[in-house]
């Protein structure tokens, strides 16, 4: 059985249809038996693939064996480039969000650690799927996200229901000084997203004096490991576009935390599935 997250908030709509797949319930063998991997990567077989996108489909109510709605998805990039859509596109798109008030089209987006993030208007109808590593964060690619559908669709920041599904979170998402220096150039708030934690030494703090030196104070201290909360960054910026607190759901778990339910390229050192996040609006 195809296990997906759903959010409470995008569930109560009845013209919706979302989900954020796990690693399980799918055909591929090679990321562990039964795994959903939704991305065409280079160890799994694209026959595996295809036959788990079906499956997550089938899931999603947006398919029934015989006939799917198209999926579209995107070659991501880290890029904070968004897409109108409203057909299966003949070619594949570059960027990191797509946006639709087209029924019958599943918008999706593959992520691993990098976070999901679904925006939907019940107003208007009208649904946005978006790619949310660090790099789309610091070009702020959610809150642009809410400005094309403002654009595209009159939408109301203020109707906007969003839901930020699985992915790397502060307890886990350790990065290097050039990531908190970025962020400090693009928000005023930046450092209320990081946290520094003294990387710990047992043998240090038992026998301190061992580790005395000649240096200067300091010299000689512990490295510190900084750790980056990502979904409180698309909070924030999703707060910043005008949605109201009430109508962001971050619940979803940890990829990094919870490797036996969610694919993550950190805590797999690179060898694994892809997940995804994707909505779409019933005929």
């Amino acid at each position: 059985m195809t296990q997906l997250f759903r959010s409470g908030k995008l569930g109560e709509l009845a013209w919706l249809t979302h989900g954020f797949s796990t690693r399980l319930g799918g055909v591929s063998r090679i990321y562990g038996g039964n795994a959903l991997n939704l991305g065409f990567t280079k160890q799994d077989s694209r026959v595996a693939v295809e036959r788990n996108r079906e499956l997550f489909l089938i899931e999603l109510g947006a398919a029934n064996g015989k006939k799917s709605w198209p999926l579209v998805s995107l070659r991501q990039i880290h890029s904070d480039l968004i897409h109108r859509v409203d057909q299966m596109p003949a070619a594949p798109l570059a960027g990191d969000g797509l946006v639709t008030d087209t029924p019958g089209l599943i918008l999706a987006v593959q992520t691993a650690d990098c976070l999901p993030v679904i925006l939907v208007d019940p107003k208007r109808r009208a649904v946005g799927v978006f790619h949310a590593g660090w790099r789309g964060t610091v070009k702020r690619i959610v809150e642009k996200g809410v400005g094309e559908m403002r654009k595209h669709f009159k939408s109301d920041p203020r109707n906007l229901l969003a839901a930020i599904g699985p992915g790397v979170q502060s307890c886990c998402y350790d990065v290097g000084e050039e990531v908190r220096t970025k962020f400090e150039a693009q928000f005023a708030y930046a450092s209320s997203l990081f946290r520094e934690v003294k990387e710990s030494d047992p043998v240090r703090e038992k026998y301190p004096l061992l580790f005395l030196t000649a240096r200067a104070p300091g010299h000689s201290e512990l490295p510190v490991k900084l750790f980056l909360d990502l979904v409180e960054a698309n909070r924030r910026q999703l707060l910043d576009a005008g949605l109201l607190a009430k109508n962001i759901d971050t619940k979803a778990p940890c990829t990094s935390c919870h490797t036996e339910l969610l694919f993550s390229f950190r805590a797999e050192k690179g060898v694994t599935g892809r997940m995804m996040g994707a909505a779409g609006i019933k005929h």
